[in-house]
């Protein structure tokens, strides 16, 4: 982790920040795999089996891969997302398992925005207090 750490350098708070919103609100399994070198290293997230996302980090920055069904990305498309992430949805090829987003995370808009696609593919399974969906960070 601290070769991750000085890789993102000033996206650090940002890359905190997203785990401490997954294991605070999930209950998940946690791990690290290598993708080979056009993908490098990845921490992943799983819960009950299922994998809820992946983050990869990057110099000065993180990519934030997260898998939404059918339903999850029309229903992504109706929340108030920032013109990047709406994007990237737009654009990404609707496969059987549904649509494949790599968000790079650069802001806290897009960090905002992972959050709400996360909270349309899955449910906390841990309760979460009211004040913290949607927070900003």
């Amino acid at each position: 982790m601290e070769e991750v750490s000085v890789a993102i350098g000033s996206r650090r708070r940002l890359w905190d920040h997203l785990i401490h919103f997954i294991v605070n609100n999930y209950r998940v399994q946690r791990d690290s795999a290598f993708y080979g070198k056009n993908y490098g290293w990845a921490v992943r997230f799983r819960a009950g089996g299922k994998a809820l996302l992946s983050m990869y980090p990057g110099k000065e920055s993180f990519i934030v891969q997260i898998v939404l069904s059918h339903t999850g990305a029309k229903q992504a498309l109706r929340l108030n997302l920032g013109k990047k992430v709406r994007k990237v949805i737009e654009e990404a090829h609707q496969f059987h398992e549904g649509r494949w987003l790599f968000i790079k995370v650069e802001s806290e808009q897009d960090l905002n925005d992972i959050q709400q696609l996360h909270l349309v593919k899955s449910q906390p399974s841990k309760n979460m207090r009211r004040s913290e969906k949607g927070t900003q960070c």
